[in-house]
């Protein structure tokens, strides 16, 4: 191989090791492995085929200098051309004019016909290989010489193992991510909407406290202010749902203490209803998948929100219980229920996250019995 060629081959090598390990999508890295290839080959069209189950190439990526600017990417080869070959067998092929030589002729599609002079190697990693990396010249040009095909194969080579690099440090730095928006989704669910939450809570409680003292418009820009509050933290839930969602991973989710988040829940309930409410733990809820404990919190939420706000209660009992069915979920208070004509969306809410998550939601309330607000959830 000419000296000035093989330097000319490693300094693209070096630089396309460097772009695979600094992150980039291998999408990206294998694109700028065809501009290189391409211009360490003096082609006007280079491209990178990649090879399916069924044992054809598709083009992944193209580079095309001859000025036609042609969209090849997508164009699929059967497995019988000379590139489904290559990537089937690891061997390199040389052509001075694929379109007549009847080894590669009868596979030249129509996209292709305008170049002669052709060139595949190899490209893969760990002695797999993934496809073909393929050089043309417009007809009438010279063939490629056997040191620019030795180039070319060496080349191919390398790039499979960049690309394999590509690979790694593109699922690093997605678990990397996932790390990072599951920390944003915990502080904002743990810490963020806590604080909505009882500054809702309060100011309800301030505009039930003083209804006399305010003026009906001043009322009602209370009333909105909660509502606002209300749908910010619905908003941040979905956030919440979305940043926690199941890409990269593909399981159900971090397991949640879902114990100590109905401590929590209680805890600020307790401050706003100025006594205690009961809690009742039974099972074990430190493994909780994240998902589903979402539906138990929200649940649990909900409805200590209603005796807060509707029921006059002087007691509340919560109790939680997983058993081998999933978990249950109990809010028991002693007040006069939840007032006629009083705002629901919550407690639809809750049905309907029930229902998609193949729960079940019920609640019965009446003045003289109080509220019950019950919330059962498979795990399986």
């Amino acid at each position: 191989m000419d000296p000035t060629l093989a330097a000319r081959a490693l300094s693209a090598a070096t630089e396309i090791t460097s772009t695979a390990l600094s992150g980039d999508d291998p999408e990206t890295v294998l694109d700028t492995v065809v501009v290189r290839a391409a211009e360490l080959a003096d082609a006007d069209l280079g491209l990178a085929m990649v090879s399916s189950d069924d044992g054809h190439v598709v083009v992944e990526a193209a580079v095309d200098t001859s000025g036609e600017g042609r969209a090849l990417q997508g164009l699929t080869l059967p497995a019988d051309s000379a590139a489904g070959r290559v990537a089937r067998g690891g061997e390199p092929v040389v052509s001075d004019n694929f379109v007549v030589d009847p080894r590669t002729a009868p596979f030249v599609p129509d996209e292709l016909r305008a170049f002669g002079p052709f060139a595949a190697a190899p490209f893969g990693s760990g002695g797999r290989v993934l496809g073909a990396l393929t050089v043309y010249r417009l007809q009438g040009r010279e063939p490629f010489s056997a040191g620019t095909v030795e180039m070319l194969v060496a080349f191919a080579a390398q790039a499979g193992v960049v690309l394999a690099l590509a690979e790694g440090a593109n699922a690093r730095h997605r678990v990397t991510l996932y790390q990072e928006r599951e920390r944003i989704a915990r502080e904002l669910h743990d810490v963020i909407v806590q604080r909505l939450y009882g500054a809702g809570m309060q100011l309800d409680r301030v505009r039930r406290n003083m209804r006399k003292r305010f003026a009906q418009a001043d009322g009602a820009r209370l009333s909105d202010a909660i509502d606002q509050l209300d749908q910010t933290i619905e908003e941040i839930r979905g956030t919440v749902r979305a940043l926690r969602s199941p890409e990269p991973r593909h399981d159900t989710g971090t397991p949640t203490d879902l114990a100590e988040s109905a401590r929590g829940e209680v805890r600020i309930a307790g401050e706003l209803l100025g006594y205690p409410p009961t809690l009742e733990l039974s099972g074990e809820f430190a493994d909780i998948p994240a998902e589903r404990a979402d539906h138990i919190r929200a649940a649990l939420r909900e409805a200590l929100s209603n005796v807060v706000r509707h029921s006059g209660a002087s007691e509340t009992r919560v109790t939680l219980t997983r058993d081998r069915d999933g978990v249950k979920l109990r809010v028991r208070d002693n007040g006069s229920g939840v007032p006629q004509g009083v705002a629901t969306r919550g407690l639809r809410h809750l049905a309907e996250r029930a229902d998609t998550a193949g729960g079940k939601f019920f609640i019965n309330s009446s003045p003289s019995l109080g509220t019950l607000v019950a919330f059962d959830l498979p795990l399986d």
